[in-house]
């Protein structure tokens, strides 16, 4: 009860800025001060891709980079606004919206409030395990397909020009029609923030490259006046603290959102313990994932409660902040007090910036995210997962993002499924020490005669029990010469006491007592006599033999009176003494 009600439990970002180091304030305070110039332009940048004010994005950061600080576990981890996430946002609220500004923005509001519920679901029912349920090769997949689709769907803001197709495809496909429509002041705009950020990658790779081309682009702009060159730009923003509001749209329109939140909730956290735990590897330190569940789920919260959007790990600020040797959560509230700062009292000067530079931003942004070279490679390691990534892409592509997102869930769930349902198994032998090995990849290992000694490699369970018995009876049905006994690994199978797994070990018991085969068990051998006396099976000398090991069930099983098994067993056992 008493660690029920600690702090560690609730808030371990809090408890580690309690026994705070004073030696570490200074690497904090640069490393905060250098996110928050990387974070005030991309977060502009995607609430236009949420399609929300500007200053949406940042009360995106303000609250939830301090909810994260306090609740989460990673020290490196900075939250925020991201890619994949915004899409998924602007995919599912846009069509419900129907072009009313206010709705839009309160249905994002309504979205990411579900998804933080989701994510402190999950938490309460410890599903920290979901951070490996979509594979790298499905979330590298979707990845790739959510990059490409920003990119292509930032064209028209670079050019100058209005997409009036909604899809990817068909958007690609107009294209050549719209290059007449090219608004030259527009392209030259988005030419010199891209001529920027590239110099500035390349010559001062430190330097807030994205933030430095917003200040050059919005002060030409200032100089020349957006109006004279017709140039869309942010407009005015909104300072101070927004005023709260409460949704005012049907609840049917609430139960549109419910399921999209939850794919939300999947790829965000998903995609926020990656970028999490390599930099946890990286410092030395192991994050807890059903903390991260919740942290993020808090921060999401306060998203929503300061009226901005979901927010996911931010993987090229976390990498800004670990560069800059930042060493605790501090980092996060310091950045979090510059952007309240500029979003505050400074918002006047945002308005000059213009939306080509953030379509250009979110370009850059998005490039960062594909990796089609380590999509393509996987075919040379993993078969399957290559075609799972690509078949990820594909969706993403052709379909949308939110159909995308479900399809790689589901594939992510079939793939387990699979490997539950038809796992790999393996025939053991003895080389010439006595050590048990799989059989065919030594030429030391030898099988026993007249044992067949068999691993099934996943748990045993209803959907997989019936297979489990075949695959036994087809291996028993190759040998050349019936065995005389069969040995099964029970600490690789019998991981829980399952009724039909039972009935059906009976069933094959019954079918090789029938043959003559006598049936063994090794290994958890309390746990297993339990399961099989409460099944009605018989264990012992005229049922199912049960013994702690593979060792002990090789040397103890009567099986082996026959003479040619006994000379064989009795050199293992000359072996091993």
């Amino acid at each position: 009860m008493q660690d029920f009600f600690s702090l560690s439990r609730w808030m371990p970002g809090l408890v580690t800025l309690l026994d705070y180091r004073r030696d570490w304030l200074a690497d904090d305070v640069r490393a905060g001060l250098s996110v928050a110039a990387v974070a005030l332009p991309v977060a502009i940048a995607y609430a236009e891709l949420a399609g929300v004010s500007a200053v949406v994005g940042l009360y995106s950061c303000i609250l939830p980079m301090i909810a994260y600080a306090f609740f989460g576990t990673s020290r490196q981890l900075i939250v925020g606004p991201d890619a994949a996430t915004c899409a998924v946002i602007a995919a599912v609220v846009t069509p419900l919206a129907a072009g009313d500004a206010t709705r839009h923005w309160q249905l994002v509001m309504t979205m990411t409030a579900m998804t933080g519920l989701w994510c402190l679901a999950a938490s309460y029912f410890r599903l920290g395990v979901l951070a490996d349920f979509l594979s790298r090769p499905i979330l590298l997949g979707l990845l790739n397909g959510v990059a490409i689709t920003i990119m292509v769907g930032q064209l028209s803001r670079i050019f100058g020009f209005t997409f009036d197709e909604s899809q990817l495809i068909e958007r690609l496909a107009a294209t050549p029609d719209y290059l007449a429509l090219v608004h030259w002041p527009t392209l030259g705009v988005s030419a010199l923030t891209l001529i920027i950020m590239l110099l500035c990658r390349h010559y001062r790779p430190l330097w807030p490259s994205s933030l430095l081309a917003l200040v050059v682009a919005a002060g030409v702009l200032w100089y020349l006046g957006p109006e004279r060159l017709n140039i869309a730009v942010v407009g005015s923003l909104s300072e101070g603290i927004p005023d709260f509001q409460l949704p005012e749209f049907p609840p049917g329109l609430m139960r549109d959102l419910v399921l999209p939140a939850l794919n939300l909730a999947m790829v965000s956290f998903v995609s926020m313990m990656l970028t999490a735990r390599s930099f946890a590897a990286r410092n030395g330190y192991d994050i807890d994932a059903d903390r991260e569940f919740r942290a993020l789920g808090v921060a999401n919260l306060a998203s929503a409660v300061s009226q901005g959007f979901a927010i996911s790990g931010a993987d090229s600020r976390t990498a800004v902040n670990d560069a800059n040797g930042g060493k605790s959560q501090l980092v996060s509230i310091v950045a979090a007090g510059v952007i309240a700062g500029v979003t505050f009292f400074l918002t006047e000067p945002l308005q000059y910036i213009p939306t080509a530079a953030l379509g250009i931003v979110l370009v850059m942004a998005s490039w960062s995210l594909i990796n089609l070279r380590g999509q393509w490679q996987l075919h040379k390691s993993d078969k399957p997962a290559f075609w799972l990534a690509w078949i990820t892409f594909i969706s993403v592509l052709f379909m949308g993002v939110i159909p995308g997102i479900t399809l790689a869930v589901l594939l992510g769930l079939f793939q387990f499924l699979r490997n539950v349902m038809r796992p790999t198994d393996q025939l053991m032998g003895m080389n010439e020490e006595g050590v048990v090995h799989t059989l065919g990849r030594n030429e030391e290992v030898k099988a026993i005669a007249g044992v067949l000694i068999y691993r099934f490699n996943s748990p045993l369970t209803y959907f997989n029990a019936s297979y489990f018995k075949r695959r036994v009876l087809a291996l028993i049905g190759l040998e050349k010469a019936q065995p005389n006994c069969l040995i099964i690994d029970a600490v690789s199978c019998f991981t829980h006491q399952d009724i039909s797994v039972m009935s059906v070990v009976g069933e094959l018991h019954k079918e090789l007592k029938r043959r003559g085969i006598h049936m063994v068990m090794a290994g958890r051998r309390t746990q297993v006599t339990h399961w099989l006396q409460q099944a009605g099976i018989r264990v012992g000398e005229e049922g199912v033999l049960v013994y702690p090991d593979l060792y002990e069930a090789l040397r103890m099983t009567r099986c082996y009176h026959t003479p040619a098994v006994a000379t064989e067993m009795a050199d293992v056992v000359r072996g091993e003494a």
